[in-house]
This record gives C-alpha cells, sequence and structure tokens, in this order.
C-alpha cells in the first residue's frame, strides 16, 4: 500500500496527513464502527476508509510509530514533563479523530469548534493486552487532539505518562480529549463564553461530560473494529481535570468503565476554583495589593509544620493530620517582626496584619473577608454563616495561589460567574473585552457574589461541580473506583474530596456499602500531584508508592482478580536522604502511630 504525505480541506482549515488516506464515500452497512464486510483494518488509509461509527465522527490522522520513534510532543510539554519517554517502546499506531458538531462562530473566535478532538493509540495486534486505560485532561483540558503536527499534552495520573507510553509500554490502547477546544491543558477559560460574552452552553457540555464520554465510546468503537473484538476491561486515569472527569463518568456514564482511578479531583468546581482566588483578594484587600515574598510565605509555613508535625518523639517534615494543626502565626514570636512585637530580625519577618491574611487563607472563603481564632476553628469547621469554602492546609506550599500573578483559571472562572470578561487576565480574550486583571477590584462581597451565581448557572455549565453523590449505577454495574487526595495539594483543598466522599456515603447507606466498590484515600504531604506538596523541600513524604502503575495495577487486580486494596505501604522516593513509609488507610479509617519508629510503616496502624 502506498504511503505519502498530502494534504486536505476540512471546511477553511488545511490538515497534514502523515499517512495516505481515502474517504469512502459509501457509509452503508456500517454498524459500531465495523462494517458488514468486516475488513481487516491495519495502520494505514484502511481505518478512514472503513471506520465510520456515526455520521458525526471523522477520521483526521493515521500514523505509524515504530519502536524508538519520536514522539512529537508540544516544546513546553517537554520541558514540563523531562522525565516522559521521547520515544515510544514498541510499535503503536495513532489515530485521530473528530466528533462534531462542534460550534458553529467567528473563525477567530475562541468559542468556534470544530468538534471534539481524540487521539486513540493502538499497540500492536499481536502486543494488545485486551484493555483500554482512557486518560483525562488537566486544567481547562484543550490538548492537541486536532494537531496535526503534534500529540496531546494530556497524562495520566498518578504516573504521569502519556498515551503513547500506555499504549507502547503496557500493550493497552489508550486515548484522549480535548473535551471540544484548543490550547496547552487550556491555558484559559476564553471558550467558555460567546462572542457577545454570553455562557457557552455548547461547549461547556463538551467540556464538562460529552467530550469524555465521546472519548470512550469512539475509542471503544475503533478497537472493535481494528482487533475484531471488544476490549476485556475498560480504565480511565486521570489527575486534578482528570479527576472531575473520572467522576463525572462515575456519576453520568455508569457503563462506559470497569475501573477509575481518580486523583485531587477538580469537583465542586466553581466552589473551590472560585476559592482559589480568595487568597488573592485578601492579598488585595488587607495587604494593599503587596505580596509576600516567597521566603516570608516559607518562612510561616515551615513553622507551621514544626509546630504539628511531631509523632513519636520526632518531627516528620510534613504534617501527619493538618485538621489537629491549630498554629497561628500572630501568636508566633518567631516568625514576628521586631516591631511587632517578635523576635524575627530576617527579612522574612512578617507582620500581624501578614500574619491574619495567612489565617484567612488556611481558614479559606468567606463572604465578608472574618476568620474566626484558630484554636477555635482552624479551617475544618462547618461550611456555614458567611463561610463558603475549604483553604489550603498549614505547611502547603502556598506560592501557587497566594503569589503573583493569579492562578489565572481562577480568575476566569470568575469572570464567567460575573459574566464579564474584564475580570479575568490579560489571557482571556472575547470579542466584549479581553481579559484587564479587574479581578483586582473585587471586595470580598464581589467574590462571594460570584460564588453564589456559579452554583446558580450549573445548568448553564452542564453541572461541572461533579458533586452527584448518586454512584448506585456505577456500583450495580460492577465497576470500582480509588480516589486519593494530598493533604497538602497547592490547588484543591482536600476537605472538598472528603464533603464529597461524605455525602456519597449518607446517600448509599454507609460506609460498609461503598467500601464494595470505592476506595478513598487521604495522603499525607502529596501535593497536586505524585510529590511533595509541602513548603518543606526536605520533607520526604511518602509518595512514591504511586509510581511504577503502582495505583493502576491495585485497580486492575480489584477489578480483574476481585482482589481489593489492602495494606498499602507508600515510601519515599529513591534518593531521598531520609526514608520514611506510611500505610495507605482507607477513609474514614486514619493512619494511627502504634509505637515504634515514626519512619517506619510498621509502627502505624489504620484506624
Amino acid at each position: 500500500m502506498r504511503s505519502s504525505v498530502w494534504f486536505c480541506g476540512l471546511g477553511l482549515l488545511m490538515c497534514a496527513l502523515w499517512v495516505s488516506v481515502s474517504w469512502s464515500e459509501d457509509r452503508s452497512g456500517s454498524e459500531g464502527g465495523v462494517s458488514r464486510d468486516a475488513p481487516e483494518l491495519s495502520c494505514d488509509s484502511s481505518i478512514a476508509r472503513n471506520f465510520k461509527p456515526d455520521d458525526k465522527t471523522s477520521v483526521l490522522l493515521v500514523k505509524q510509530f515504530k519502536k524508538g520513534d519520536v514522539v512529537p510532543y508540544a516544546p513546553v510539554f517537554r520541558q514540563a514533563y523531562p522525565l516522559i519517554p521521547a520515544a515510544v517502546e514498541a510499535d503503536v499506531c495513532l489515530v485521530k479523530l473528530l466528533v462534531g458538531p462542534g460550534n458553529a462562530g467567528p473563525q477567530d473566535a475562541p468559542s468556534t469548534s470544530r468538534g471534539i478532538g481524540i487521539e486513540v493509540w493502538l499497540p500492536s495486534k499481536q502486543a494488545w493486552n485486551g484493555r483500554i486505560q482512557a486518560i483525562g485532561g488537566g486544567g481547562w483540558a484543550g490538548t492537541q487532539e486536532t494537531d496535526l503536527a503534534m500529540v496531546s499534552s494530556g497524562v495520566a495520573s498518578p504516573d504521569l505518562t502519556t498515551a503513547a507510553t500506555i499504549a507502547s509500554r503496557e500493550g493497552a490502547v489508550a486515548s484522549s480529549t480535548d473535551t471540544g477546544h484548543t490550547g496547552f491543558h487550556g491555558d484559559n477559560g476564553s471558550f467558555a463564553l460567546l462572542p457577545d460574552g454570553s455562557i457557552n452552553k455548547t461547549l461547556w457540555e463538551d467540556f464538562a461530560a460529552r467530550g469524555i464520554h465521546e472519548q470512550i465510546l469512539k475509542t471503544k468503537a475503533l478497537v472493535k473494529a481494528y482487533y475484531g473484538s471488544p476490549a476485556r476491561y475498560t480504565y480511565w486515569s486521570g489527575g486534578s481535570t482528570g479527576g472531575r472527569q473520572a467522576l463525572k463518568q462515575a456519576q453520568r456514564y455508569p457503563e462506559d468503565f470497569d475501573g477509575i482511578l481518580a486523583g485531587y479531583p477538580a469537583i465542586n468546581w466553581t466552589r473551590f476554583i472560585t476559592g482559589e482566588l480568595y487568597p488573592q483578594v485578601v492579598i488585595q484587600r488587607d495587604l494593599g495589593g503587596k505580596y509576600m515574598s516567597l521566603e516570608q510565605l516559607t518562612l510561616v509555613s515551615n513553622a507551621a509544620i514544626a509546630a504539628c508535625d511531631r509523632v513519636g518523639g520526632k518531627h516528620l517534615g510534613f504534617i501527619l493530620h493538618p485538621e489537629s494543626c491549630h498554629y497561628d502565626p500572630a501568636k508566633d514570636r518567631n516568625v514576628l517582626c521586631v516591631a511587632a512585637g517578635g523576635t524575627n530580625t530576617t527579612p522574612a519577618c512578617i507582620s500581624p496584619a501578614q500574619a491574619v491574611a495567612l489565617n484567612k487563607i488556611w481558614y479559606g472563603m468567606t463572604a465578608d473577608g472574618s476568620v474566626p481564632d484558630p484554636a477555635v476553628d482552624n479551617g475544618f469547621g462547618p461550611l456555614t454563616g458567611v463561610r463558603r469554602w475549604y483553604g489550603l492546609q498549614r505547611g502547603t506550599n502556598l506560592q501557587f495561589l497566594a503569589f503573583t500573578p493569579p492562578f489565572n483559571i481562577a480568575a476566569d472562572l470568575v469572570a464567567i460567574e460575573l459574566q464579564s470578561s474584564k475580570l479575568a487576565t490579560p489571557l482571556f480574550k472575547n470579542a466584549s473585552g479581553n481579559g484587564q486583571d479587574g479581578w483586582k477590584a473585587l471586595s470580598y462581597q464581589q467574590l462571594a457574589k460570584a460564588y453564589d451565581a456559579g452554583l446558580a448557572m450549573q445548568q448553564q455549565l452542564a453541572d461541572i461541580n461533579t458533586d452527584d453523590p448518586d454512584l448506585s449505577a456505577f456500583k450495580a454495574r460492577g465497576g470500582k473506583l480509588i480516589h486519593y487526595h494530598g493533604t497538602n495539594d497547592e490547588l484543591i483543598p482536600y476537605p472538598g474530596s472528603v464533603h464529597y466522599y461524605e455525602r456519597v456515603v449518607e446517600r448509599m447507606g454507609g460506609v460498609a456499602q461503598v467500601k464494595a466498590f470505592y476506595r478513598f484515600y487521604l495522603i499525607p504531604g502529596l501535593g497536586h500531584s505524585p510529590m511533595n506538596g509541602t513548603s518543606n523541600p526536605a520533607a520526604s513524604p511518602p509518595t512514591y508508592g504511586f509510581g511504577s502503575g503502582r495505583m493502576y495495577g491495585l485497580l486492575t487486580d480489584w477489578v480483574e482478580k476481585g482482589i481489593a486494596p489492602d495494606k498499602v505501604v507508600l515510601d519515599s522516593a529513591g534518593n531521598e536522604p531520609v526514608k520514611k513509609s506510611l500505610p495507605m488507610c482507607a477513609y474514614p479509617q486514619k493512619i494511627a502511630y502504634v509505637h515504634g519508629d515514626p519512619y517506619v510503616a510498621a509502627s502505624y496502624s489504620c484506624q
């Protein structure tokens, strides 16, 4: 069969195909992605000719990668993930799909979309292990599935592997989606508003739910057409936005997956993301827009760790149970400047106003900027009165939310909630007005208004909060779910995951009923990825156990062998100067110190 490089017109866009593709006009006789004649598909034009799952799906690209071929990731992606292999480890076939209808509009408008892009990586027919592993996105999603010059920047969590690596290393079919819009991790939310500034309901639906459902439907159809039989098991792996997508699958599309791995999920979307802007509003309103230095943030955060990390006579370097820490910098003379009655003479010392600001950031968003005495409520009290959402935990690295620049997704969302694009950062583009950092002038009351608006707009935003506690259909189909969250997540406060799990337990008849199909783990010291999320670079929290497919292996064993996760031990990374290990306890059990060396998992039990 002849291969060549050629160009095809796709609307007004030109697409460069790496393998010759011939379109078939005869769509009669196709069913479920396999024609009645069931022609054998190879990694060539036969896929485009014969894979017709429906009239909304087209094949954009088919390309064969041989073992050792370099994968054309975006340069910025290679910088962000330098440890991800640059080349495939076995022969694989890449298929890029486009699923319409998208959203019509001006060609240059961010809200205009041709449809949902999907990448599917197919191992050789001899190497396929019978599995599908779909991976989630990050941030606003919007990866490179429709880009014919490079491949998706989506990564599976917690192993931070790409679909190309999964397919070539494990032998599973792997897929990803851009959820209907483009950009490296969807670096801003411009797609979410129409040119007139109103809500883009079509792309919100694609982003929130339809994109991930189409991803798996088309992956399953292509698997059946390519290999001649359906997958035996289908899995999802994702963190952050990918974790939210994971729980959306369990809630809305329970038949899609046999097993789901949901890491630090971005559920309660409008709640926590609006709350992510709260530290910036605190700094603007209480500190006159003058940021504390990274040295100040580190000094106080490490002081909190030192005050609350002692176990068995040793400092762990991270806080085992953040809910027990009531550290108050306003009462710590070691961090307060001499002029404020403290003893700290370094440039990193803080003022009383800065101490109160930090307590506000740790406590979480309130409608009026108030904060109780940490001795009374350290942020783990109820969401009542003026309180809106949880804050970051003491000892967490604060530079992502309490330093400059602001987390742009938070500013974007507030602009969308208040339907004033000028409130967003300058990255946000809209015909009604580009972002102008208008968030800087927001009062506490205005931010609370945005929070309340986000809840009221859930129907317009396609139920983006993804907080439905009814997982009965997923349980009934035999699905298994592993959900985990680090206690030092720098972006998503982990109490939001606790809040969701407890609602599931309440809805579904208790812990015993839920434990049969859903395990939730809190991992001390873990950040917004499989690594240290604390302000202490020497913390060495035992998070290394997430790597090398460990969590994914727990999930596949549960689904395929009926072996539920139990007695799992996590370790520090192999190159850490001080090795530490801890058991991984399924919530509501907690890690309890019993006796012995507090750096060793055997000294603890789950209680």
